[in-house]
């Protein structure tokens, strides 16, 4: 999984320009669309191990769809390792707002993901990647 995460780690800082419009999208074939999916799809494609089609021919495009389908595969973690795909319910109501990759264990509340489109200002549609502490208690795990 480290080579995962270091193509995710290359693309730290890349924004997009102008909303929603981005290198991923253009690759993805939805470009203008929030990207996130979106851009875990690239790295696991970039990566060698492109996803199976959840939804869309190069991977996953919606949070709810991936959920769904890494369900439905038994993909679902509980002890994630460097390179999982992270799913993320801000209100804890059982819809999954964003998704990005987990990095690393930090303690036992939080850890590290790196995740597309996303800031501080936006946590699911922040418009750049970057690398961000995340709770444990908002987050579901899957293992492609």
């Amino acid at each position: 999984m480290s080579k995962l995460i270091e193509i995710a780690r290359a693309e730290l800082g890349y924004k997009e320009q102008p909303v929603n419009r981005t290198k991923y999208g253009k690759w993805f074939n939805l470009d203008g669309h929030p990207w996130c999916g979106v851009w875990v799809s690239w790295v696991y494609d970039k990566a060698g191990t492109p996803l199976p089609r959840i939804g869309y021919l190069k991977g996953y495009a919606g949070c709810q769809t991936a959920v769904r389908y890494f369900k439905d595969f038994k993909k679902i973690v509980t002890q994630p390792i460097a390179g999982d795909i992270v799913f993320f319910d801000w209100q804890n109501d059982g819809k999954h707002d964003h998704t990005g990759l987990f990095v690393r264990h930090l303690d036992d509340k939080t850890f590290l993901s790196i995740e597309g489109n996303t800031s501080s200002a936006n946590n699911s549609n922040g418009g750049e990647v970057q690398e961000r502490v995340r709770k444990y208690s908002q987050a579901i795990f899957a293992r492609p």
